[in-house]
């Protein structure tokens, strides 16, 4: 029993030994794991592998790979107002040609373009060129050069000389043809300078000849590319604004267009047909688009048509308000209902007041006239006491205009047997005829 207790204790400690050797050995691989991670804790070796998953997404996109700080990251990114603010292509080692086509509306042409330059030159641009024309419409076209990192502020100093129109902004990326112009431009220069070792130890003067030739055809080559990419250089390095200053005149214009279809529903089918036909006496509605296309709000606007006999109370307003003013732009529309008796030919006038953003009225009035056509069909059928009594009033207007056109055509010669019987009445007298000589009358 006590051999069999003191093997059992051997085997107890040895046991015991083999555990802790255990436990160190996965102590330490666990180390190891966490130093191929390269961190001590657990938040730090989350925050390493998410700084690498973040690096190769930015190769992979082309982006900067740069992380930015964490420690006030929601504030230091956010620019005022809390937008955050638009990184330049440029940033990412992009070669961007930057252009914009700005028309702003201005009281003086000639004061606006001193402000422009100014402002622009405040932003270490310079004016590139200019194009001025006077009266009856003053206008000027400046065009300027500036630094990209200043691009988007130059806009915004532009915008607030009058009143933007119109703003046209694109972004070139120009990086593939410059990589190309670069690759081309170290090709042909190694060729000229291959065709340079090659003349200097030609001796041969028909080879001095064919190699100059084409050293020569490869140097002008080889400057056209260099010019090439110089002109895409002076366009990635400075931005170009294109700006259209022109007097604010209140331009008040409206467009109007006629449609129509066969049933009345409030002008729920509206817009119909420009060209239709209906059977007489069917319900028709015609529809009347408005839309501002002029440069002023609208107002007050009218509506007449003296062959329809319509006005604008009589119209049913599918879409758009009359109470408010109708912007540049926006459209209404309009819609009568009809029971045409017969074929029409409309003539519509809309007319509208011009104001300011204050309500105020300005001078000037939007109008114009517009025409419709709506083409009438008989149905067919049995003709009634109404149809039969039409058809002989159109028959007696129609003889009635007969016997004008024959009273017409023989007016003209009544005269003719008048002047014959008279001239016969004085030949008989001259020659002492009497109606009791007369043979003829006494016989």
């Amino acid at each position: 029993m006590r051999r069999n207790w003191k093997g059992m204790s051997l085997l107890a400690i040895v046991l015991v030994m083999l555990i802790a050797a255990c436990s160190a050995n996965s102590t330490e691989t666990f180390s190891e794991v966490g130093g191929a991670l390269g961190s001590g804790d657990g938040a730090d070796a989350g925050r390493e592998v998410t700084g690498s998953t973040t690096a190769a997404s930015g190769e992979a996109t082309g982006e900067a790979t740069d992380l930015p700080p964490e420690e006030g990251e929601g504030e230091d990114d956010m620019g005022s107002g809390g937008i955050t603010p638009v990184v330049l292509p440029s940033d990412f080692g992009r070669d961007i040609i930057y252009t914009a086509d700005v028309a702003v509306a201005v009281t003086d042409v000639a004061s606006a373009g001193e402000e422009a330059s100014r402002a622009i030159s405040g932003l270490g641009g310079f004016l590139f060129a200019q194009r001025t024309v006077g009266s009856p419409e003053p206008m000027s076209i400046l065009t300027f050069k500036i630094q990209p990192e200043s691009f988007q502020q130059a806009l915004s100093r532009i915008g607030e000389i009058g009143e933007v129109r119109s703003q046209t902004v694109s972004a070139d990326d120009v990086t593939e043809r410059v990589v190309d112009l670069e690759s081309r431009i170290n090709t042909a220069a190694a060729s000229v300078e291959r065709l340079r070792s090659l003349l200097a130890n030609a001796s041969d003067i028909e080879t001095i000849v064919e190699l100059e030739n084409e050293l020569l055809a490869r140097e002008t080559e080889l400057e056209g590319l260099r010019g090439s990419l110089r002109t895409l250089q002076e366009q990635v390095s400075l931005a170009t604004i294109v700006l259209t200053l022109t007097e604010a005149q209140s331009r008040p214009t409206i467009e109007v267009v006629m449609t129509g279809y066969p049933t009345h529903d409030q002008g729920a089918s509206c817009p119909g047909s420009e060209e239709f036909q209906v059977e007489t006496d069917t319900e028709t509605t015609v529809c009347v688009s408005i839309t501002n296309v002029g440069d002023t709000l609208l107002t007050d606007f009218e509506v007449r048509d003296p062959v329809l006999d319509v006005t604008l109370d009589d119209m049913i307003v599918v879409f758009g308000e009359l109470d408010r003013p109708l912007e540049p732009g926006e459209s209404m529309m309009l819609a009568m209902e009809l029971l045409p008796e017969r074929d029409l030919r409309s003539r519509t006038t809309v007319t509208a007041t011009p104001v300011d953003e204050d309500g105020e009225e300005l001078p000037g009035t939007a109008s114009t006239t517009v025409g419709f056509f709506i083409d009438t069909v008989d149905p067919g059928g049995i003709p009634g006491f109404g149809d039969g009594l039409d058809a002989s009033w159109d028959l007696l207007v129609a003889l009635g205009r007969l016997a004008l056109l024959v009273a017409g055509a023989v007016l003209p010669f009544l005269w003719v047997p008048i002047v014959v019987w008279m001239g016969f009445r004085l030949w008989r007298s001259r020659n002492g005829i009497r109606p009791a000589d007369d043979p003829e009358s006494v016989g």
